[in-house]
């Protein structure tokens, strides 16, 4: 186990950087060139080919490429072209944002799809079963965007209920202020919260419902499930703690990949409600050519999608100890 997990922490490096390589080769085929745009449609071209210079836009692509590699090795990700910063200290300032997005989308996700997975799987046939999985084959269906739109319209427009856009105060800081008496601050964080998390988590839910059922039903039909029926233990036990507990192997691999598709779907959530996360400064920063800053975000979000696998993959062998890694 603990070659295993070595080998795949050492596996991360070599995969950061061909998504890096990847990313700056794809920024330079877009149409665009980040000096002109930085001093707009007046400028002269003596004045685009000195700031391309100050840049270091104007060196070989391998020595652009090279350097690039070297800096992020040591930490360093360059300074934004635009936002007159260094790149680590303009996603430091949204990179909570996103976190806490995905993470409130995803823990919706699970808790909604096993809900209904298990409910669909032991009420095979019937009408629970029947509207559960309408629900499931509505979720795929509905794009994050449209979904987003119609919530906003809703709950925020016509009932009044929630905010349209923005941020509250963090959840830890809303935390905070909740255990200090002032618990106002945490209902308002949630109430921003709520709508960007059901809209980004409910296409997963759907994804994780129709899994977990079809999973539930087969390991429902196995020997050892009708063996701990006929030995008398209740059906809550036999659910949870053998019948689900197998299941869930197949649904823990989903629930990794599915991150990975809520923090891409979080750039069309960000832009509709306006939350101030990467989303949103990945979409600016690709715009104006922002090269430093967006290979920046993509080397963020690859690494968060990578440290998810690997934490799911280690998770195999705590939730079914048959496994062995070689």
């Amino acid at each position: 186990m603990l070659a295993y997990t070595v080998k795949r922490i050492l596996l991360v490096i070599p995969t950061l950087v061909g998504i890096l390589v990847l990313v700056f080769g794809l920024m330079q085929v877009v149409p665009g060139d980040p000096a002109a745009i930085l001093l707009g449609e007046q400028a002269t071209a003596e004045a685009i080919a000195e700031v391309r210079h100050e840049l270091g836009l104007d060196r070989p692509l391998p020595v652009q490429l090279g350097d690039y590699l070297w800096s992020s090795l040591r930490g360093d990700l360059g300074d934004s072209f635009f936002q007159n910063e260094p790149v680590t200290r303009a996603i430091g300032a949204r990179l909570g944002a996103t976190i806490e997005l995905a993470v409130a989308s995803l823990v919706f996700a699970i808790a909604l799809g096993l809900f209904l997975g298990v409910v669909a799987a032991i009420n095979q046939g019937s009408i629970i079963d029947v509207v559960s999985m309408l629900f499931a084959q509505l979720g795929v269906s509905m794009p994050v965007f449209w979904l987003g739109i119609l919530l906003t319209f809703w709950f925020a427009v016509e009932l009044n209920w929630l905010p349209a856009i923005g941020r509250g105060e963090p959840i830890p800081a809303a935390i905070a202020a909740a255990l200090s008496g002032r618990p106002g601050v945490l209902l308002n964080s949630l109430s921003h919260l709520l709508l960007p998390a059901v809209a980004l988590g409910l296409n997963s839910a759907a994804v994780i419902s129709r899994l977990v059922r079809s999973s539930m039903l087969e390991t429902l039909n196995e020997d050892y499930i009708r063996t701990a029926y006929a030995k008398g233990l209740p059906p809550s036990a036999v659910v949870v703690s053998h019948a689900l507990r197998n299941a869930l192997l197949p649904v823990i691999s989903v629930i990794g990949l599915r991150f990975g598709v809520l923090l891409g779907g979080a750039v069309l959530t960000e832009a509709i409600f306006g939350w101030p996360g990467l989303g949103q400064l990945a979409v600016t920063s690709i715009s104006q050519r922002d090269i430093p800053l967006v290979q920046g975000v993509v080397l963020v979000f690859a690494l968060m999608f990578t440290l998810v696998n690997l934490a799911v993959d280690l998770l195999y062998g705590v939730i079914d100890p048959r496994i062995r890694f070689e």
